[in-house]
């Protein structure tokens, strides 16, 4: 059985900046701005949270089938996605258009400068769950264009499939009735500890509250490890300590990866949770969302390390 992961896929250029921003923008002059920046560094990187989410999933085993929409520049990612095992076949290239892609210069202090174009991820409403939910067991709604958030969630609670919804960086596109309703067709929401905070003062439920119309509800902490509210209770998950930290971009989508396998399985959202951790983990250690190269063992062991036990 698969996963239908809906969401955006993305290129990522990275470049870095041998400076610091602080001293080619002069405050006083911020009105009549006019900067340039050399980059000796840059990489281009395959993103997006639906092509990271399935990058994890396939890695752990599990059987991925994105539905997104992409540009008519996409052939390396699509050929990336074939040379990997990843079904395209949800895949829509909407003519005349660009894949979604950000431009991120970072200089020596860690400050970065991001221009996001979203492109084809503006087409992502052109596609149709019910084109795709045959022999899917669970679903996920991460960030893409609103309209096909919304109707992907639709669509997957019409096919009475379980999903979890993941709003993410897409988070304040949505009015609080907005997010109810995506709340009330999904099994499983989670966020990181800001956009937590950010439904709550959208929607003005609490945690609680938002967690009971729910199967669980996971907030992200960063190095704090993960908190799953479900069936009333509270459960702290802690973090997989990580080899290096090279770089957090696409952890979150790591996560996420982890929570599909572990819900493709039947396991207990607490599992689900560790594994998730254990995926974000590794993903930190390295630079890119999809540049990992984990075996199953690898992250057996690692898994181990912290729960005191072996996933599989």
């Amino acid at each position: 059985m698969s996963a239908l992961i809906c969401g955006s896929m993305a290129y990522d250029t990275i470049m870095v900046f041998h400076s610091q921003f602080k001293r080619h923008i002069l405050p006083e002059q911020i009105h009549i701005l006019n900067v340039s920046f050399v980059v000796p560094e840059m990489r281009r990187d395959f993103g997006g949270c639906a092509g990271n989410i399935a990058y994890a999933l396939k890695r752990l085993g599990g059987e991925p089938l994105i539905m997104a929409t992409v540009g008519d520049d996409a052939g390396p990612y699509l050929a990336h996605l074939d040379k990997l095992g990843i079904n395209t076949r949800h895949i829509r290239v909407v003519a005349d258009s660009y894949t979604a892609q950000a431009f991120i210069t970072t200089d020596l202090d860690d400050n970065q400068i991001t221009a996001f174009h979203p492109g084809a991820m503006s087409f992502s409403h052109q596609n149709h769950v019910r084109d795709a939910a045959t022999g899917v067991k669970v679903g996920i709604v991460s960030p893409d264009g609103k309209q096909g958030m919304q109707q992907h969630a639709r669509g997957l609670a019409a096919a009475g499939l379980p999903f979890i919804f993941d709003p993410g960086q897409g988070l304040p596109m949505f009015s609080g009735e907005e997010l109810l309703e995506c709340l009330s067709l999904a099994s499983y929401c989670t966020v990181n500890d800001y956009e937590a905070k950010l439904m709550i003062d959208k929607t003005g439920l609490s945690l609680d509250a938002l967690a009971s119309r729910l199967d669980a509800l996971i907030v992200t902490l960063g190095s704090q490890g993960s908190r799953i509210y479900s069936g009333g209770k509270v459960l702290d998950v802690p973090c997989v300590p990580a080899s290096a930290i090279a770089d957090p971009t696409g952890c979150g989508d790591a996560y996420r990866g982890g929570l599909l396998y572990g819900l493709l399985e039947g396991w207990t959202i607490e599992k689900a949770a560790r594994l998730a951790a254990t995926m974000g983990a590794i993903k930190i250690a390295h630079r890119g969302g999809q540049n990992y190269t984990a075996s199953r063992d690898d992250i057996a062991t690692l898994y181990a390390g912290t729960f005191g036990e072996r996933p599989w």
